[in-house]
Formats: structure tokens, sequence, C-alpha cells
């Protein structure tokens, strides 16, 4: 069983969870951008399951440390939002085939990247915010890509309380979708077992954004995430429409 650790495959994986971590702890979202396509492209298995652990793991240990930056009443209406946004993933998720689930996941990484370059700014208010949580239950639960609604309408805040804000809410919509994808099929025990290797690898991301970020411009790290996650989007939607 422990060879599920050491396959190539495996550390692959682990390699982009260590990126994705990395870009999320550096610029407050990114890990499932970054990581899902291509984990995807490696195991199905990958994807949502073990990515959604990981995130939930990223993101208590990114609310914890900027927990004097979390405001829980800005995001009550995100909260309640991702409760039918979740259920509504879970349903996709028994609906779709893997070829249309990798075009989706692909898709999503895209939109996500459009998103990331709009010029204008808009405004966090409780029915956009109700709105943004409903899209990302239903995005997280169905591919692990919960976070370009509320970076979209929390992009402008302070960076620690950006980081803060989404971490905090990461951890709640982490919960959900993993709690509705046991249902559906989609965390087992088997989920759980290829996500032990990821964990160390999320960490080590994790500590390096924390040791070098202060001192590189946010802006060129946030570049330097979009053309990857570019890349890894423009090949899910080649493999799911191969």
């Amino acid at each position: 069983m422990y060879s599920e650790w050491i396959t190539s495959e495996a550390l692959i994986a682990a390699f982009l969870i260590f990126l994705g971590s990395f870009v999320q702890t550096a610029i407050g979202f990114g890990l499932a951008i970054v990581a899902a396509p291509l984990l995807f492209l490696i195991s199905p298995d990958y994807v949502p399951a073990p990515i959604c652990l990981v995130a939930l793991y990223i993101s208590i240990l990114n609310a914890l440390k900027h927990r004097e930056s979390v405001e829980i009443g800005g995001l009550k209406m995100a909260l309640i939002g991702r409760v039918p946004g979740s259920v509504a993933g879970g349903l996709l998720l028994v609906m779709v085939s893997t070829d249309i689930l990798a075009l989706w996941l692909g898709l999503l990484v895209l939109l996500a990247v459009g998103v990331s370059l709009l010029p204008f700014r808009i405004e966090p208010t409780s029915p956009r915010m109700g709105i943004a949580g409903f899209f990302s239950g239903f995005f997280g639960t169905s591919s692990g890509i919960g976070g370009p609604p509320m970076a979209l309408l929390l992009q402008h805040q302070e960076a620690n309380q950006l980081r803060g804000n989404l971490s905090a809410f990461f951890v709640f919509s982490s919960m959900m979708s993993l709690i509705v994808q046991v249902p559906v099929g989609f965390l087992t025990f088997h989920h759980l077992w290829i996500t032990v290797p990821l964990l160390p690898a999320s960490w080590l991301g994790y500590k390096l954004a924390l040791a070098t970020t202060q001192s590189l411009p946010k802006e060129k790290i946030r570049l330097a995430a979009l053309l990857l996650c570019t890349i890894s989007g423009v090949t899910a939607v080649w493999q799911g429409l191969s």
C-alpha cells in the first residue's frame, strides 16, 4: 500500500501541490487553479476530494497565520450561499463523465485567469457575496476550484486581510465540499490515503512562501501564477476535447 506514495505520479502530484500551496500562501488563493488540471491528468482520483483536503489543510494554516485580519461578519452571506452551491456541485459530479470534468476544469481555470485580469473593481455587497459563495460552492465541490468568485470580490482588500478572509472562507467551504463528496462516492478511504503524502508538500510550499514572498513583488508572483494557470488550463481543455 505504501507503494502508492512513491510512484512517479505521486511525486509529480506532490510537486504540483507544493507549487499551488506556495501560490495560495503568497497571494491568498490559487492552490486548485495551479494544481487541479494537471493533477487530473495524472489521475482523476486526485480531483476533487484530495485537493479539497489539501485546501482545508493549507487554509487552516493561513487562517491561523492571519487570524487578526479575518472579518467573519463580512463573509456571512458568502458562507450561506456556499451551502446550496456545494449541493449543486455534488450533483454535477454524478452527472458528468471524466472527459467532461477535464474540460470543465480547464475552462474554469481559463475563466479564473480572465477574471484575475479584469481592470475594474466589483464592490463586495451582501447580494454579490451570496452569489459568489454559491458559485464558489458549485465550482469548488465539482472541481476543487472554488476560489475565483470570492477572490474577484475581495481582491482589492489589503494583502493580509485578503489572505485571512479568503483562508477563513476556504476552511468552511472545503469542509462543505468534503461533506457533499462523501455520499456521491468521491471521498473514500482511497482518496484519504493518496492525500497523505501531499500534506508535507503543501506545508513546504506554505513555509517557503512565508520565507520568500515578503521580499518578492506580489504582482510578479501573481503574473507567474497566471502564466502557469494558463498552461494547465489549456492542457486540461485539450485533454477534455481529445
